[in-house]
């Protein structure tokens, strides 16, 4: 078994926009073919700048706030509750756009 607690997780900044804090609550190889398991937290207008991953599937769960997501280029409102999947090889970019922090749930399987 493995238990871990957002509430004892400390913050560390994101590989991708170190201004973004997350809380990586299973590091890759804790599961086979996981990337990770993380929860970030964008202030009012942060925005994680365009990139992609050729061998990572990642899904996004939208805990809290508002924001777009760009994939390849197509722009797509987020709020809470929407689950977003990335395919590898899609660029992605995740921006605030709201009032309040944007809390996003992700995790990354290896393909």
């Amino acid at each position: 078994m493995k238990f871990a607690s957002l509430e004892k997780i400390k913050e560390v900044s994101s590989s991708h926009s170190p201004k973004i804090k997350e809380r990586v609550l299973i590091e890759k190889g804790g599961i086979p073919h996981l990337a990770s398991l993380s929860q970030a937290a964008f202030k009012p207008g942060q925005i994680e700048s365009e990139h992609k991953h050729e061998d990572i599937w990642e899904v996004y769960l939208v805990e809290a706030g508002t924001g777009l997501v760009k994939v390849s280029g197509k722009v797509n409102q987020l709020k809470k509750g929407d689950c977003v999947v990335i395919e590898p090889n899609e660029a992605h970019e995740f921006i605030n756009t709201g009032a309040e922090d944007l809390i996003l749930t992700y995790f990354g399987v290896e393909k």
